[in-house]
């Protein structure tokens, strides 16, 4: 079994072969070690798009905006992930993002999961019938069942997810009354542990 770190060193080296530049590529390699370890098969949708790369033409998104379209060919993943890792802390007030016509959004779906973590927010990516959840890089959870390629998406959304607790003011207070019974216990230890406690005076 390969190393995550030679995942990360091969992909890189992969994808400065194919024309990135060596600041792109050493994103890349983060993200595809980071699919790999969440079992997102991102070194078979890297070969893929490569491929397809030498053959087919790609725009580039630079300047992420809420709706975002490309009249004519898809949107490279990369760049567009690159993009909106850069620009992320502006992006997290518009509250939802569309992007149309994106390739290989597997390969997408780590920038915004990193975007996650560097924002303190948690993110909704959806496409077609995939749905991920992204708890600021810490997991991914998503509904995706089929072991299959997705090369081309007609729809990105990319939803912020305001702050909140899970869990409502009154459990909160019921919990935390819970939790002062070990003041108590604590208290009596202290008392018994104290200096001179439990010694017998044998004047």
């Amino acid at each position: 079994m390969k190393s995550l770190s030679e995942i990360d060193t091969v992909s890189k080296r992969a994808s400065r072969a194919v024309g990135f530049s060596w600041g792109i590529c050493e994103e890349i390699g983060k993200n595809i070690r980071l699919l790999e370890l969440f079992g997102l098969k991102g070194i078979k949708n890297l070969i893929s798009y490569y491929k397809e790369k030498k053959k087919s033409k790609f725009n580039n998104l630079h300047d992420i905006k809420k709706k975002n379209k490309s009249l004519k060919y898809d949107f490279c993943p990369i760049i567009a992930g690159v993009s909106f890792l850069d620009q992320a802390d502006s992006l997290k007030s518009i509250g939802e993002i569309k992007i149309e016509k994106l390739a290989y959004p597997i390969l997408f779906l780590p920038f915004i999961s990193r975007a996650s973590e560097i924002i303190g927010k948690k993110i909704i990516l959806k496409f077609d019938k995939q749905e991920f959840y992204l708890n600021l890089n810490q997991n991914i959870f998503s509904n995706i069942l089929e072991d299959k390629m997705i090369k081309k998406t007609k729809l990105v959304s990319i939803k912020f997810i305001k702050n909140a607790d899970s869990f409502s003011n009154k459990e909160w207070k019921h919990l935390y009354k819970l939790s002062e019974n070990i003041f108590v216990e604590e208290n009596e230890n202290l008392k018994n542990k104290s200096a001179g406690a439990g010694l017998t005076d044998n004047d």
